[in-house]
């Protein structure tokens, strides 16, 4: 008998049947394997990240120690010249000689040029004449004075003779003295035809050569001459810290002179002035120290940055500053316990100067606080100590560490590097 399949619908093969069970198993198949394998490593995974965060971290460590520290106020400035003087002709001529070079120092009276001396030579040799005259008249009426004396004793002249030949030799005797004042003068104005420098100095740029006629009037003058020891410096500091400034200047404070970037010291001298008046649109005071400056370190007008040693904190727990960290709680430092563990200490920092940190209170003496590496470290994580760089490690020997066979540069000794104050 035939059997009859309803319209519209198509009888599948039993194979294609076949062919999607097994389909079907087989993905079921690999679900389950997938899920295994996943629980497999998630389950090795917390002993992996355990043993990465047990593993040692690599410091570098400086135990806090008691040290003298100084405590600097820095201000921009300029070196400035206590003395410049442009030399100027006092009398007018021609301009014989120049005798000096640009850039030459020179000593106080150091003939610098010369001017034409003949007409003030003449001038000079007409009031020594004129004094030669006077003195010959001068001389007669003190004769004539005397003999009119006699004569008035005798009765043989009247009194008013004799109060005229008076009168007469006492003006002989004035004008004597006007040409004696007219000698020094042509003798001065002599001298005034050699020009010489007032202070010990450099010169600068001629401003003149010789064979020009110079005048007392002209602006320029011949050269400028500037003292260049000891060096002016001129700086300012906030008005904040005038209070300071006035509590220890009683007993002298000094200066450092610094070049621009603050890698090199120019020099160092005495605070020599506070201004008396705060400037109203900046709020700064100004400042001078007067700087010693035998080498010529310092020159007119350079940019320095200046460096008053307002005082020195004697015996002072400090640290260096890498070591000290800002938080949201504020400041700390990272300790090192004696199980080779990092601690974190919330400390109190009094003030920073250079590469040292003056810590008020968190920490004792003696205490180890990482310098390098705190950004790697958490509160009880492990460390490892090792050497800095420059082997040296702030200022005090990096101590030995125990774990040696945990980092290679563990137990190496240093200092770190920078000058102690």
């Amino acid at each position: 008998m035939t059997s009859e399949v309803a319209p519209g619908r198509v009888e599948q093969p039993k194979s294609t049947r076949w062919v999607l069970a097994g389909a079907f198993v087989l993905a079921l198949a690999g679900a389950i394997v997938f899920a295994r394998g996943r629980r497999a490593t998630l389950n090795s995974a917390p002993p992996a990240a355990s043993a990465a965060l047990a593993r040692p971290i690599p410091v570098v460590v400086a135990r806090a120690s008691n040290r003298d520290v100084p405590v600097f106020l820095d201000g921009l400035g300029n070196a400035v010249p206590l003395v410049t003087v442009t030399v100027r002709p006092q009398v007018d001529g021609p301009l014989t000689v120049v005798s000096f070079q640009e850039g030459q120092q020179v000593k106080k009276g150091d003939l610098l040029a010369r001017i034409d001396p003949r007409p003030f030579s003449i001038q000079l040799h007409q009031a020594q004449a004129a004094l030669a005259r006077d003195q010959a008249q001068a001389k007669n009426a003190k004769v004539n004075l005397a003999r009119y004396t006699a004569l008035h004793e005798q009765g043989l002249a009247t009194q008013e003779q004799l109060d005229d030949q008076r009168a007469t030799a006492e003006q002989l005797a004035g004008t004597i003295k006007s040409d004696e004042a007219q000698i020094e003068n042509a003798q001065l104005q002599l001298a005034y035809t050699e020009v010489r420098s007032p202070v010990d100095g450099v010169t600068g740029v001629r401003q003149i050569d010789q064979g020009n006629v110079v005048h007392a009037s002209d602006p320029n003058g011949i050269v400028v001459v500037t003292q260049l020891d000891p060096m002016a410096i001129v700086f300012t500091l906030p008005q904040d810290n005038l209070p300071q400034i006035n509590r220890e200047i009683v007993g002298g404070l000094q200066i450092e002179a610094y070049s621009r970037d603050g890698d090199r010291l120019l020099g160092r001298g005495k605070l020599s002035l506070v201004d008396n008046q705060v400037s109203l649109t900046t709020a700064t005071i100004r400042l001078k120290g007067i700087v010693p400056n035998p080498d010529k370190a310092l020159w007119p007008n350079e940019f320095v940055r200046a460096r008053l040693l307002l005082a020195t904190r004697t015996g002072a727990l400090s640290v260096p500053a890498p070591a000290v960290q800002r938080g949201p709680q504020g400041t700390f430092v990272y300790v090192v316990t004696a199980d080779q563990t990092a601690a974190l200490r919330p400390v109190e920092v009094e003030t920073v100067q250079d590469q040292w940190a003056v810590i008020k209170k968190g920490i004792q003496t003696g205490d180890q606080v990482v310098v390098e590496g705190q950004n790697q470290l958490r509160p009880g994580a492990k460390v490892a100590l090792r050497a800095s760089a420059a082997g040296q490690v702030g200022g005090t020997p990096a101590p030995a560490s125990d774990s040696s066979d945990r980092d290679p540069g563990a137990g190496a000794k240093g200092k770190r590097g920078g000058a102690q104050p």
